[in-house]
Formats: C-alpha cells, sequence, structure tokens
C-alpha cells in the first residue's frame, strides 16, 4: 500500500490567520448570555484577587506595626470569606463555559456533517475517508479548550494585567518599572517560538491525519490485506505514518517548551529586581515593608497572566490547524447544487431525454461527447459497452450526480439543472454495483428506502424480490444484525436486501448499476422475477456486463467512444451484427468453456 497516498494534501499556512480567529468567536455569539454571566463571575474572581495585596499591606503596615491582633484577625477571617467566594465563582465560571464550549463543538460538527454531505462525489473522490473522519472527530474536539479558556482565561487575565500594572504605577511607579523591565525579552523571545511554534503544530495535525486516513483505509480493506498475506507491508507503512506523527508531535512540543521557562525566567528576575531595589527603597525610607510585600505579590499578579495568557496561545497555536482545516471544508461550494431560480420537481412518469449532452470529469478529457437519445416512461434500458466507456456516467447524470458541459439532461421535459436536488433525487432511485448496508438490522436496512414504512410493507418489499426466504432462516429474522457493510450476509444476500430497499422507496426511474454482478447463477434465477417486479411501471437503466441478464429490455444502448454506438432491442442487434453481436457471442463462447473447463 503506497504510503504517498497518505501524505499531507495542503500547504502549510505560513502566519496565524486572524480571520480563522475571529470565524471562530463568532461562534459565541448566541451564548452571549452565559458568557456574560462568566465574566460577571471571573470579575468577582479578580477583584479577590486584587485586593489581597493590599488587604495584607494593610495587615502589615497598620494592625501588626501597631499590634492591633483584633482587627488583624477580623481582617484574616475577611480574606477567607472573600476568597471561599472567588473559588465558589471560578468553579461557577468552569462549569458554565464547559457547557457553552461543548454546544459550540456539537453546533460545528453537525455543521460540517451536514456540509460535507451535500458536497458533490468530486469532493469524495479527491479525499480518503479516513482524512474526512479527522475533519469531524479530531479536529473540531481539538477546539474544545479554545472556546472555554478564550472567556475564563484570555479576557479576564488580559483585565487583571491591565489593572495590576495600573495599580503597581500607583503604589510606586519606580518599582513597577523595575518588575516590567524583563517584558520586552519576554515578548520577544514569545514572538519567535510562536511563529516556529504554530507551524510545526499545523504539521503534526496533518500527520495525525494522514494516520487517520491509513488506519481507516487498511481495516476497510482488511480482508484484501489478509487474502494477500500484505500484513507486514501495511504494518511497515503503519508504522512509517507513526514515527511521522511521533516525530512531528516531539518537534512541536520541544518548542512549546520555551514558553513556560521564558515566562518563569522573566518572572523570576523580575521579583529579585523588585526585591533588589526594594529593599535599598525601605532603607531609604521611600517604601513599607508592608508595600514591599504587596508589591511582590502584585508583581507574581502580574506574571501569573501572561503564563496563562502564553498557555493559552499556545493552545491556539496547537488547535489553529484544525480550526483552518474545518473552515477549509466549510468553505468548499458543493460543484452541485440548487439554483437560485430552481423549482421543485413535480411527481414525474418517468421519460429521460439527453440532447448533446458532453461530459468529462478532468478538463480536457471527454468521457460523453454529443450523447442524444429520448426514453419513454416505463421503458427498461440496457447499457452496455467496455470498462470505462461511460456507462456510469450516463446513469450518474440522470441524478445530476456531475454537472454537464453542454447540453441538456431533461426528465420529462424539465431541465434537471433547473429543479431542485431533493425533488429529483427523491423520485429516483440507485442501486450501485457495491451494495452499501448500514449497521443495523434487515429490518432497518429495508426500511431505509422508506422511513415511515410499517413492518408489513418492509416484509413485503422483500417477498416481491425473493429475499424473505432466507431472511427468515436467520434466528432473528428481520431482526438480525447484518455487522458494518452487511459481511454477516453473502454478497447476494446483500443485493436480494438492496433490492427491497430501493423497491420500497418506489422511485419513478430506477437505475441498476451492475446490480446482479455479484449474485450466482442460483440466486440469479430466483431473483429475476423479483428484478422484474422492482423495474415493472417505472422508467429504468440497466448497466450489465452479464449480457444475459439483459435480453428482456426495451431496448439496448451499446456505449463505446463517448457515444451511444448502436440502439435496439436484443434481436435486432443480433441481426446487425455490430459491437453487441461481438460482445455478446464473445461472453457466450466464453462461459460455455468455463462449463466445459468446470
Amino acid at each position: 500500500m503506497p504510503i504517498n497516498n497518505f501524505r499531507e494534501d495542503e500547504e502549510l499556512v505560513q502566519s496565524l490567520n486572524i480571520t480563522i480567529i475571529k470565524r471562530l468567536m463568532s461562534y459565541l455569539g448566541p451564548y452571549m448570555g452565559p458568557v456574560i454571566k462568566t465574566l460577571l463571575l471571573m470579575a468577582v474572581v479578580i477583584m479577590v484577587e486584587l485586593s489581597n495585596p493590599y488587604l495584607m499591606k494593610l495587615g502589615i503596615d497598620k494592625y501588626i506595626a501597631e499590634g492591633d491582633w483584633e482587627n488583624l484577625f477580623l481582617l484574616g477571617g475577611i480574606m477567607i470569606l472573600i476568597n471561599v467566594v472567588a473559588v465558589v465563582c471560578s468553579r461557577l465560571r468552569m462549569l458554565i463555559m464547559g457547557r457553552v464550549s461543548n454546544s459550540i463543538l456539537l453546533t460545528i460538527r453537525q455543521q460540517l456533517y451536514s456540509h460535507i454531505q451535500k458536497l458533490s462525489f468530486s469532493f469524495f473522490d479527491s479525499r480518503p475517508a479516513g482524512k474526512i473522519l479527522a475533519r469531524i472527530i479530531g479536529d473540531v474536539n481539538s477546539l474544545n479548550d479554545v472556546f472555554a479558556n478564550s472567556v475564563t482565561s484570555l479576557i479576564p487575565e488580559l483585565v487583571k494585567i491591565a489593572a495590576v500594572v495600573v495599580i503597581m504605577m500607583v503604589m510606586n511607579y519606580r518599582l513597577g518599572l523595575v518588575a516590567l523591565a524583563t517584558l520586552p525579552f519576554m515578548l520577544v523571545t514569545f514572538f519567535f517560538i510562536s511563529t516556529v511554534s504554530r507551524k510545526r503544530w499545523q504539521l503534526h495535525r496533518k500527520k495525525s491525519s494522514n494516520l487517520n486516513a491509513f488506519t481507516h483505509e487498511d481495516f476497510s480493506g482488511i480482508r484484501v490485506v489478509q487474502s494477500l498475506a500484505a500484513e507486514q507491508e501495511t504494518s511497515g507503512v503503519f508504522l512509517e505514518l507513526c514515527n511521522e506523527w511521533k516525530d512531528s508531535f516531539v518537534r512541536a512540543v520541544r518548542i512549546n517548551d520555551f514558553f513556560w521557562p521564558t515566562v518563569e525566567m522573566s518572572w523570576g528576575v523580575g521579583t529579585i529586581l523588585v526585591f533588589w531595589f526594594g529593599a535599598s527603597m525601605i532603607g531609604t525610607g521611600t517604601i513599607t515593608p508592608g508595600l514591599l510585600v504587596a508589591f511582590s505579590s502584585y508583581v507574581s499578579m502580574f506574571w501569573q497572566p501572561i503564563m496563562n495568557i502564553s498557555n493559552f496561545y499556545n493552545q491556539l497555536v496547537t488547535n489553529m490547524a484544525g480550526a483552518e482545516r474545518i473552515f477549509e471544508i466549510l468553505d468548499i461550494e458543493p460543484d452541485i447544487k440548487d439554483r437560485p431560480d430552481a423549482k421543485p420537481l413535480p411527481e414525474i412518469k418517468g421519460d429521460v431525454s439527453f440532447r448533446n449532452v458532453t461530459f468529462g470529469y478532468d478538463e480536457g478529457q471527454t468521457v460523453l461527447n454529443n450523447v442524444s437519445f429520448d426514453v419513454s416512461a416505463g421503458q427498461t434500458i440496457a447499457l452496455v459497452g467496455s470498462t470505462g466507456a461511460g456507462k456510469t456516467t450516463v446513469a450518474n447524470l440522470i441524478s445530476r450526480f456531475y454537472e454537464i458541459t453542454s447540453g441538456e439532461v431533461l426528465i420529462d421535459g424539465y431541465n434537471v439543472n433547473n429543479v431542485t436536488l431533493e425533488s429529483l433525487r427523491s423520485q429516483i432511485g440507485v442501486m450501485p454495483q457495491d451494495t452499501f448496508l448500514f449497521s443495523g438490522t434487515i429490518m432497518e436496512n429495508i426500511r431505509y428506502g422508506k422511513l415511515d414504512a410499517t413492518d408489513e410493507e418492509v416484509v413485503e418489499a422483500a417477498k416481491a424480490v425473493s429475499a424473505h426466504e432466507f431472511i427468515m432462516k436467520f434466528e432473528k429474522g428481520y431482526y438480525t444484525d447484518v455487522n458494518e457493510r452487511g459481511t454477516r450476509l453473502s454478497a447476494g444476500q446483500r443485493q436480494l436486501i438492496a433490492f427491497a430497499r430501493a423497491l420500497l422507496a418506489n422511485p419513478r426511474i430506477l437505475i441498476l448499476d451492475e446490480a446482479t454482478a455479484s449474485i450466482d447463477t442460483h440466486t440469479e434465477r430466483l431473483v429475476q422475477q423479483g428484478i422484474r417486479r422492482l423495474l415493472e411501471g417505472r422508467t429504468s437503466f440497466v448497466i450489465a456486463h452479464r449480457l444475459s441478464t439483459i435480453r428482456n429490455a426495451d431496448r439496448i444502448m451499446v456505449v463505446e467512444e463517448g457515444g451511444i454506438v448502436e440502439s435496439g432491442t436484443h434481436e435486432e442487434l443480433i441481426r446487425l451484427k455490430g459491437q453487441y453481436y461481438n460482445l455478446y457471442t464473445s461472453q457466450f463462447r466464453f462461459l460455455n468453456d468455463e462449463e466445459e473447463a468446470g
């Protein structure tokens, strides 16, 4: 399994994006009530913290100096009381912001999930599922601390720093300037560290995404891995990706570890300078001992918020890559979306027309070139041709899964570009070649075709496609758990359940893309009656390599070289002795050779 398939697919952004920060903070808007409550609680905490050093100064310079022990004990009681209130307020603000941050994460995750569901097939064609999963789970989770601490740490700590600076300057501006002497050194170092740190954390998020993508794909394809005895190779790739993840984490943490020592060193040196100059000022009678003690407390109160802010900035830098990756997805406009003037498609009969349709998945590479045909409601159309000729593309364009380059696709005379996607696709049923079943019971998987269907309707649909008999052989019948992707069932059983699901949905247009490819010959004979029931009364497009399954189609269209090269009934095309004749006879001979070899 090539490791390069899981390398990061985006360029690293080189600077902290203020726009991203503003966009993140906009999610706090609906929660201004709890945010204001939190800020009020923090205001109480800050006032208590700011008053503590002054109360200590008062106790030392007045009550201790005068031997007024009664008032000193009263002052001590007051300090205990207000600090208990501060602890309670601090606890309450943590609970409030915890609820707010988790509510915001729920909003972002739901917004991201809903947006991804609306994105076009081209988005999923170019991204491993594991990387998409990493955005919804890991990247969103990484924002939790950002929202919680932006209110509980950033704003209050900035207020506290400003208040402490003002208080120190008022108490003694000379000693205040001494306390701030190491601030420029800390700011320069902080700027350098933050610049490098952000790039490294951004790289680490991408390495984490690569690891998620590989792990998801490897376990999804575990049957292939084990059948090819490729465990050692995939383990090697996994180990290499793990090492890249570990190395990126270590490099990011290593630079981050300079944050705290830088602040602590500035804090320590500043405190030493305050005591050094303060002691000499006490000797000259410029300040009192109580003021120096209070001043040392204010110095701590100045540097502690800076340390907290640096820690918040560290979290912001660490998690900003996750925010950028989330908004990168949210900013992707679906290639296929409702036009501003789109109208709901009324209930259709099922007429389908292609008018000079040209289409290519990649620019400059045409899959269909100037294709035109008309299909009447209720007809069964078989699309045949070599692999990659464009059969599935024709079906995809009917449901408008891709935007055509030129021409028109019409359903009952309505251009599919001019109707809403929901009204269009709700009347079209698609059964892909790779039958997908969800984790859950057989009953739930069939009911997915019509979510409000009764149990009786589900059973009737299963009976119509010959699925009821094998379902009832399970101990729990329709309430049997199929496991993830239906691994508990055989390929043929999964197909039959998918048939029942499609029948229950009752679409006016039905597309079967190699829908019988995984059904063995015995099961195929049993299900033919069910398929005929499925096709009855609705327009159907059947894509099949097994040509024996489409002999009774109303019309067979041979898709080759970007167009419809032959069209007619089975008998007409056989008499024509063209490409369909060659495909049919060669397949017939191949099957005969297989039977003789068997």
